[in-house]
């Protein structure tokens, strides 16, 4: 097979709320018609549920004790010296590499291994102007060398009321708009989060429809028919319990990959599990190289072939606004969670402490958390019931614990030794 043309499309603390994803109650028709044409990845996964090191995990196929980020670039975070990126590594086998709008790995994003940089003026990279940088980037391309085109959009963070520069949607929801969201079971139902949800389902209408354009650009070319298209987020949704926080809702991603057509790989549902540190490691292997990342290369699946399915995915958090450092490993039907530090059940950002979500929810979310949660993920995916001081889940409490244990030793996480202070604790 060619080396195909790689274009990535990605926005901003999703989760998995769309259509294809079973949110019925959200207009995304275009990235719904992507998932029919495609692989939709029912079980993937980021590597933490913060925008910089989430993002860094993507573009280099790391966790982040082995690329550096454990905070937010804007704060201070950096990768590793020497880290090689997406682009760097495609660069090397060939492609031209570009980014229209969105990054969060770099205060300067000429760092991070494009050849070409194109960024709107100041802070947010709204999906409207951010595509029309794409669509002229893609007219101007020849087709006689494989691209890589990376599209980053600021929606759907908050404030889900800003458009793009100088433009804003005042218009409060109505009751009919109310009635019609559907709250998930994590969140508290009431007038307050489905506010707060009916705006976000605005700015994911406004994305995706931004979004269909992009694709659209992509199919307009001669070399469609040899062109990748993927779709993918950084994290879960910004909402309590969900961003910043080490539960489905806060590391289940929506992941769509579209083969290229010539390649006459047929539309599936993938329900075995991925991790974003697979991206780089497939997208290489795509190209014809190879890299020595923690991931693994899943691109058997794109061909149209079986691959090895993976029996773990590991997750972990450390600084978002304040020191909170936690790690999980997550099985096909389980979840275990390590809290490496005291504190509320949920420590909540900025962002959601002012959201009109938490303004409605009751305060039993600040009583303390357990230094371990163990959840049935069958019988429980809200992941509301800790089983981890039941004694009937006792030997696969002390299994998952092992298991994260030896994951991160791998990994040379200090993580490891914090948690050794902490049972001597107690």
């Amino acid at each position: 097979m060619t080396a195909p043309n790689i274009v990535l499309i990605h926005w901003h603390d999703l989760g998995t709320r769309l259509g294809c994803y079973g949110a019925a109650d959200v207009a995304s028709p275009r990235l719904d018609a992507l998932a029919e044409e495609g692989l939709r990845f029912d079980a993937a996964f980021c590597t933490t549920p913060l925008c910089t090191p989430a993002r860094a995990s993507l573009f280099t196929g790391l966790y982040p004790p082995r690329h550096g980020h454990h905070g937010l670039a804007h704060r201070g975070s950096r990768y590793r010296e020497g880290i090689r990126t997406l682009p760097m590594l495609l660069g090397e086998l060939g492609y031209r590499t570009a980014l229209a709008g969105m990054q969060h790995e770099a205060v300067d994003p000429n760092s991070i291994g494009f050849d070409e940089v194109m960024q709107l003026p100041g802070g947010g990279q709204f999906c409207g102007p951010v595509t029309d940088l794409a669509e002229d980037w893609l007219a101007r391309q020849p087709a006689d060398s494989p691209y890589f085109l990376t599209v980053g959009f600021t929606e759907v963070h908050r404030d889900y009321d800003v458009l793009g520069p100088d433009q804003r949607d005042e218009v409060e929801p109505d009751r009919d708009e109310l009635d019609r969201v559907i709250v998930p079971g994590f969140l508290p139902d009431n007038d307050h989060t489905r506010t707060d949800l009916a705006w976000m389902s605005r700015s994911i209408a406004r994305a995706d429809a931004a979004t269909g354009r992009v694709i659209d650009a992509v199919r307009a070319r001669p070399d469609a028919d040899n062109t990748l298209i993927i779709f993918t987020t950084d994290h879960g949704m910004p909402f309590p319990r969900a961003k910043s926080t080490l539960y489905d809702s806060g590391i289940r991603i929506a992941l769509i990959m579209v083969p290229p057509p010539a390649w006459q790989v047929g539309p599936s549902v993938v329900d075995q599990l991925i991790s974003h540190v697979d991206l780089t490691p497939t997208l290489v292997d795509l190209a014809g190289g190879s890299c020595e990342v923690d991931g693994v290369s899943q691109a058997g699946l794109l061909r149209g072939e079986p691959v090895e399915r993976r029996s773990q995915v590991l997750s972990m958090k450390d600084l978002h606004e304040i020191y909170d450092p936690m790690r999980t490993l997550r099985t096909e039907r389980h979840k275990y969670i390590r809290n490496l530090h005291p504190g509320p059940r949920l420590i909540l950002s900025t962002d959601l402490d002012e959201s009109p979500t938490r303004a409605g929810m009751s305060t039993d979310y600040r009583q303390l958390r357990d230094h371990e949660e163990l959840y049935d993920l069958q019988a429980d995916p809200d992941e509301q019931h800790s089983l981890a001081g039941d004694p009937a889940a006792a030997e696969l409490l002390a299994t998952l614990r092992d298991q994260l244990d030896q994951e991160l030793t791998r990994l040379g996480d200090a993580a490891v030794d914090a948690w050794s202070i902490v049972e001597q604790s107690e």
